[in-house]
């Protein structure tokens, strides 16, 4: 009953800290995270004895064969219940203790027939009756006998050796670890204190991380802009932003259709007049060399030929374009500059306007319903406020850390008590330990005497002093033995029943938990209890609540209230109700009306400049004549070559004036070809290439316009339309999100309170130090350990008397 006592005591512990406990939370940028911070104890999880481990798990075996037997459970209930008759069913105590029962009494037979022997045995020695005679008679097996039994006597004092030193080291380890026992319980005591201290701290911490997921709320709330406004703008954004980049774009190409056009139509301009200066130039060039052929000379053949063949090329000399021809571009730029009475960039940049109006008046109208969302976000938080303080903590706390004040308080009065009785205890031990190492050196010594002094040919009268010495240790340690050995199996027999007993009884059905499984007998500590531990903690016994239950969970450090179901009497679950919570914002968003109608992207005045610019007529010019007439060449011959030509047929004639008037028109080719031809080919290939360009712009321009307004009034009809589901997309969205972070801190709270928080593992842990470490490893092992090994070795005791007067007796 003491062990259930105590296990209460604990449980009380953990029911007055259930509802306790300390958590952690991180804020990432865009999710709320939460963690309970871990709580570090100073108490190991579980005990290792160390090498010496191997002796003890040989002695669970020795134990094993001697007490076979099941746990007694029948038994155990009925001593409980105190309804076992041991008048009748003695029987069945003596079957269980049958193995521990049969080596008592083989120690008690050692108790009762050792000092019995030992008076016998020195009766008889002092009457002369015992020992060998004074002569030998030599027989044939004689050597072999007295090796044998030489050897034997050997391996049984090697064997009470082992136990000895098994003693010495069970001895010192129990001392070991006693002292070991205040730094124990000082460690669990403080991990208890981390437990009651820590515990509404960490309640605190929890139900102050409201704080935080407030903070984020509010921060998301007050950006309803970019959140709310920001995700509908960006959901309406690929169909709307499209079609005004593209009219902004036809914006654009008005204005650099125009600027084409007229910087077209003035090249064209100066090219014509340019065309004229050239032809003139050439037209002179010509006009005096035919005045120079007019020279006499060129009726004196052979002058005459090269005069007729200059004559004749003469007709080369001509402009080979008709840029006249070219219609004018007046028209077109009229029709463009009507176009841009209109500012179609001020227009579309209205359009921008209104749609990037969105979030703004998004936030407007949002800024009543928001006020009331905050109001109910808040009111939650009174709500968790309240069951903080609903959760009974502080007052059991501040009792039962008088209960952990008082007990350590009697520990340590009473610790220093047994600290000097075990050094009595561990003297006792030491001193029992080198009476039995004297009597094994006396052994020792004896046979070394025995044999290094044995002489076969000596009478015993004329043995010698090492022969004679050896059969006194003999005999010293056969009566030390007789004399001693008896007291301290009687020792042996106490500490083995005892020992064993709490070893089979308490600690094996303690660590396979079968001790707790009978103390969840129905109707066993309390007749009217089916649930002795929940009548204990709810005063209602009719809940499951078993000690193992408990024992296994505060083992897996789960938190007190699932361990001890506290839900039946304080349930969270119904006071922190996250269904209610969240459709009550739910219903704040869902009033949530946000009106951004009446969006136009571009009016009817921007579509009828658009219009009006498919119909200027810029698409119809016929470009190709334009190219072609870029593309000839200024004259129609060329210059360079005509006049290398005219100079050299010149240099054929004799020297005169018709030579030298020749040459002087060559050189006036090169130069119009250098001042005028070149800048003319150039402006001309500048200018092919300008409209080529505005033939590029203005291609399918009519096409491109209908596209645009196609695209626009699809643009405007998905914003009569479907703005209004989007809008409520967005909004269930946004208020999800919001909503999400109460509904994940509701939900940590509650798995923080249920799961987490005043993790029990101290408790478990205190009761396994208490049993486990200090009753069944600190001191059952090495009592047990000791007394098994004495009470094999002892059994052997009367061997070595035979063996010893097999040895020492002089006939052999």
């Amino acid at each position: 009953m003491a062990l259930v006592l105590g296990f209460l005591l604990l449980l009380e512990l953990c029911w007055d800290t259930s509802a306790l406990g300390p958590l952690s939370s991180t804020e990432g940028s865009d999710v709320l995270e939460f963690e309970l911070p871990a709580t570090n104890y100073e108490t190991k999880d579980t005990y290792k004895a160390g090498p010496i481990g191997v002796l003890f798990q040989m002695v669970h075996v020795f134990l094993g064969m001697v007490q076979p037997n099941a746990f007694p459970e029948d038994i155990l209930r009925k001593i409980l219940q105190k309804k076992f008759d041991f008048s009748t069913e003695y029987e069945k105590i003596i079957y269980y203790e049958i193995g521990i029962i049969i080596c008592a009494v083989l120690g008690l037979l050692f108790i009762f027939l050792m000092p019995l022997v030992g008076f016998c045995f020195g009766v008889c020695r002092c009457c002369n009756k015992c020992g060998g005679e004074m002569h030998q008679r030599q027989k044939k097996n004689g050597t072999f006998l007295r090796k044998y039994f030489t050897i034997t006597l050997l391996v049984i004092c090697i064997f009470i050796s082992v136990g000895i030193i098994y003693g010495f080291v069970a001895n010192h380890h129990l001392r070991t670890q006693i002292e070991k026992t205040r730094k124990l319980a000082d460690s669990n005591f403080k991990d208890l204190r981390t437990l009651l201290n820590g515990t509404p701290a960490q309640i605190n911490y929890v139900l102050s991380q409201y704080a935080t997921t407030k903070k984020k709320a509010f921060s998301d709330l007050d950006n309803i802009k970019s959140l709310l406004g920001g995700g509908i703008h960006e959901q309406l954004r690929p169909k709307v932003m499209p079609v005004l980049d593209n009219i902004k774009a036809m914006a654009e190409a008005i204005k650099e259709t125009k600027e084409a056009l007229v910087n077209l139509n003035t090249t064209l301009k100066e090219l014509k007049e340019s065309t004229a200066r050239l032809n003139t130039s050439l037209s002179d060039v010509r006009r005096n060399v035919e005045q120079s052929l007019g020279d006499p000379m060129c009726a004196v053949p052979p002058v005459a030929t090269t005069c007729n063949n200059i004559r004749v090329s003469l007709g080369q000399l001509d402009d080979n374009t008709d840029l006249g021809q070219l219609p004018s571009l007046d028209q077109q730029i009229d029709n463009i500059n009507d176009v841009l009475r209109t500012d179609l960039s001020s227009l579309v940049q209205e359009g921008y306007k209104s749609f990037n109006d969105i979030p703004e008046m998004v936030q407007n109208q949002t800024t009543n319903i928001i006020s009331d969302i905050k109001r109910t976000l808040n009111s939650i938080g009174s709500d968790i406020e309240n069951i903080g303080q609903q959760i009974p903590i502080q007052d059991k706390l501040s009792n039962f850390m008088g209960y952990i004040n008082d007990t350590e308080t009697y520990i340590h009065q009473n610790l220093p008590t047994l600290e000097e009785y075990d050094s009595y205890r561990w003297l006792g031990g030491l001193v029992v330990c080198c009476l039995l190492t004297l009597v094994v050196v006396f052994y020792y010594l004896g046979l070394m005497c025995g044999t290094c002094g044995y002489d076969r040919h000596a009478t015993p009268t004329r043995r010698g002093c090492v022969s004679n010495t050896g059969g006194v240790f003999l005999m010293v340690g056969v009566g030390v033995s007789f004399l001693f050995c008896w007291v301290l199996m009687t020792i042996v027999v106490l500490t083995f029943v005892i020992g064993g007993n709490v070893e089979k009884l308490v600690c094996e059905p303690y660590q396979n938990r079968k001790l707790f499984q009978i103390l969840d007998t129905p109707y066993l500590l309390n007749e009217n209890w089916k649930y002795y531990l929940s009548g204990m903690v709810f005063n209602n016994p009719d809940i499951n609540l078993t000690f193992e239950q408990v024992y296994s969970d505060c083992k897996e450090n789960k938190g007190i209230y699932t361990t001890l179901k506290l839900e039946n009497s304080y349930n969270i679950s119904e006071h922190l109700n996250i269904q209610e919570h969240a459709e009550n914002i739910n219903n704040d968003f869902q009033n949530l009306n946000v009106n951004v109608g009446n969006i136009v992207l571009l009016d009817e005045a921007g579509r009828r400049n658009l219009m009006d610019f498919s119909s200027s007529g810029v698409d119809t010019i016929d470009y190709n004549i334009y190219l072609a007439e870029m593309g000839k060449a200024p004259t129609k011959v060329n210059l360079l070559s005509f006049a290398n030509d005219l100079e050299a047929k010149a240099d054929h004639l004799p020297q005169g004036s018709l030579k030298q008037s020749l040459k002087s028109n060559a050189q006036a080719l090169r130069m119009i070809h250098r001042d005028q031809v070149v800048p003319l080919e150039q402006s001309m290939s500048t200018t092919q290439q300008s409209v080529r360009e505005l033939q590029h712009k203005s291609g399918g321009l009519g096409t491109k316009v209908a596209h645009i307004i196609s695209s626009l009034d699809s643009a405007q009809d998905f914003l009569k339309t479907r703005i209004s589901s989007v809008i409520v997309e967005e909004s269930k969205k946004y208020g999800n999100t919001v909503i999400g972070y109460f509904e994940r801190y509701l939900q940590w709270v509650k798995i923080s309170i249920t799961e987490q928080i005043a993790a029990c593992k101290p408790v478990a842990t205190a009761l396994d130090s208490a049993v486990d470490v200090l009753l069944c490893s600190y001191i059952i092992d090495p009592v047990v350990r000791v007394s098994a090994f004495k009470l094999r070795k002892h059994s052997n005791s009367s061997l070595v008397v035979v063996c010893w007067q097999i040895v020492v007796h002089p006939r052999i």
